[in-house]
């Protein structure tokens, strides 16, 4: 007989070998009492740490008042609510919002929404960059062939452009950029007319694929492209948005405005919750039916993600994101001085990765050992990037100097381990 007692599928693998009994800031207790300092943030999720008071109130009262109000059945009042509180953080002219629950479908909403507003076929990404996991976000993702693994055929229309990243092609940031314009133009006339093209997609600074920006030379030729052509701008903030890359918004480091945004992870500090960003006139070119879904909008994520938004005003996360993100830039390019296997330093503001290479060669056992030697210590980390080399930093944007200090002292510990 088999065993018919219920078990989590074998699929699921764990990063770390704890057990989060409780959360408190910027730090994950087990269920012995032992604190871990969490810098994964449930993967750029909980912005204001761990069980924030006022998030934390803000869905309780939402709890009690009311849990789920369909958003195509009745309307919830927080979603009007969270809208125009959005609409003051997104530039002009996106203020209209679809709600949906995770960032995989806000992809898919903007796959509908382009190809609709458009009427073209084609959308062009860039290698390197993750947009979820269902279907035709997976096939817009080229982060790492495992996410793509065993499923294939993926969905059609879809055009892979290079990423400007230097230290890959081992050239210089003006010769790598010029090469991935001319590249773009050469897909123009190669593979994807203008004409057919719906849209662009991008992570300003991708994530999954290494922590790897962009910059402002490559994304205004972007914009400039699809001026031209008509042809929509569409940016991944879902990672990088919402104050973690030391800007609100990653795409303000770079001075360009895109056609529409995906928004997710840090937007409810840990409530499912996610968002497609754009002009109203742009939404209203899509199709009747194309928006919905029966958890979009959640009424008690979407409380929260209005508290967020407050506590990120309030405490001015944003600016200490960029305060505490240079504190840790700084003190990673001090240990790269000392320990030459930590190949390159990069990222922005809170969201940092550490390639650790060995014989010029991408080192993903150095760098999950490093975790593991970190994990012992009571510090959380993940890794990125193709061959998982990079050491990522994601801690919530309450962090302090005194965290950042232990976090890259623990780190430093964990190089000499590994050595």
């Amino acid at each position: 007989m088999t065993d018919h007692k219920g078990k989590l599928s074998p699929l699921l693998k764990q990063a770390t070998g704890i057990t989060a009994a409780k959360g408190e800031g910027a730090y994950i207790i087990d269920p012995d009492g032992r604190r871990y300092l969490d810098f994964t943030s449930g993967i750029g999720v909980t912005s204001t740490g761990h069980c924030h008071p006022k998030i934390v109130e803000a869905a309780q009262k939402q709890v009690a008042t009311m849990i789920h109000a369909q958003a195509t059945t009745v309307m919830n009042p927080r979603l009007p609510e969270l809208a125009e509180k959005l609409g003051e953080l997104t530039p002009d002219p996106l203020n209209a919002f679809f709600f949906s629950n995770a960032g995989t479908e806000v992809a898919e909403g903007a796959i509908r929404l382009v190809r609709q507003a458009t009427g073209r076929p084609n959308i062009i990404v860039f290698h390197g960059g993750f947009h979820g996991r269902t279907m035709g976000s997976l096939s817009l993702t080229t982060s790492s062939v495992g996410l793509r693994a065993g499923v294939s055929p993926m969905m059609g229309g879809v055009v892979v452009a290079p990423f400007p990243h230097a230290h890959h092609y081992g050239w210089n940031l003006e010769d790598t950029t010029d090469f991935c314009l001319r590249e773009l133009d050469r897909i123009f006339v190669t593979y994807s007319a203008p004409r057919e093209t719906a849209a662009m997609l991008i992570e300003p600074v991708q994530g999954e694929g290494g922590y790897v920006p962009a910059n402002a030379k490559f994304l205004k030729g972007l914009r400039e492209r699809c001026d031209k052509h008509g042809i929509m701008l569409v940016f991944d903030e879902v990672q990088a948005g919402f104050g973690r890359s030391g800007q609100f918004w990653a795409h303000q480091h770079f001075g360009v405005t895109p056609d529409a945004i995906m928004i997710a992870k840090g937007l409810a500090s840990g409530f499912p919750i996610s968002a497609l960003a754009a002009s109203e006139d742009t939404m209203s070119k899509g199709w009747p039916g194309s928006q919905g879904g029966t958890y979009g909008g959640n009424a008690v994520a979407a409380a929260a993600a209005i508290a967020t938004i407050d506590v990120i005003r309030e405490e001015g996360l944003v600016e200490n994101a960029n305060k505490m993100g240079k504190r840790l830039w700084d003190s990673l390019h001090n240990l790269k001085n000392d320990y030459p296997d930590m190949a390159d330093v990069r990222g922005m503001g809170l969201m940092v990765g550490v390639e650790m290479r060995r014989d010029n060669a991408p080192d993903g056992d150095r760098a999950g050992r490093i975790l593991k030697e970190c994990e012992k210590r009571g510090l959380l980390m993940l890794r990125c990037g193709p061959y998982q080399e990079i050491v990522r930093w994601l801690p919530p944007l309450i962090v302090n100097e005194q965290q950042i200090d232990e976090a890259v002292s623990v780190f430093e510990e964990a190089l000499k381990a590994t050595a």
